[in-house]
């Protein structure tokens, strides 16, 4: 039945397919038949309810909410790691705990170069 190795292969993919590609289907059709669309003028304006709008919806941003969002990220994946190393600890032999002091030193500089750069000062 299974001429070709790639047979397997192809039945999962398309099986995973299926399996991401039916619900999207099933939400589909769903929202076809129970809420089916109503459009109108009050509908179609930009604000549905609330007030109106004053002036460019574009808001820029500052970068340092940006530089707070990342340097959180690093210290939370470096818990993430710490977390295993830290259960193992007395069975690792020393290649292990030099690679994990190795890690950590590398985000004690990253913490230091923000802290120079006054990243950590909140304005």
């Amino acid at each position: 039945m299974t001429s070709s190795p790639y047979f397997s292969l192809a039945v999962l993919f398309f099986g995973a397919l299926g399996f991401g590609l039916a619900p999207l289907g099933l939400a589909w059709l769903w929202a076809r038949v129970f809420a089916p669309a109503k459009p109108n003028a009050i509908k179609n304006a930009i604000y549905e309810c609330g007030l109106e709008s004053k002036g460019d919806a574009w808001v820029q941003f500052r970068s340092a909410y940006y530089l707070y969002a990342i340097i959180f990220l690093i210290f939370d994946v470096e818990a993430v790691f710490l977390l295993p190393f830290a259960v193992v600890f007395t069975g690792l032999s020393g290649g292990a705990c030099l690679a994990m002091l190795a890690f950590v030193l590398l985000l004690v500089e990253g913490l230091a170069w923000a802290w120079a750069k006054g990243v950590l000062t909140w304005q």
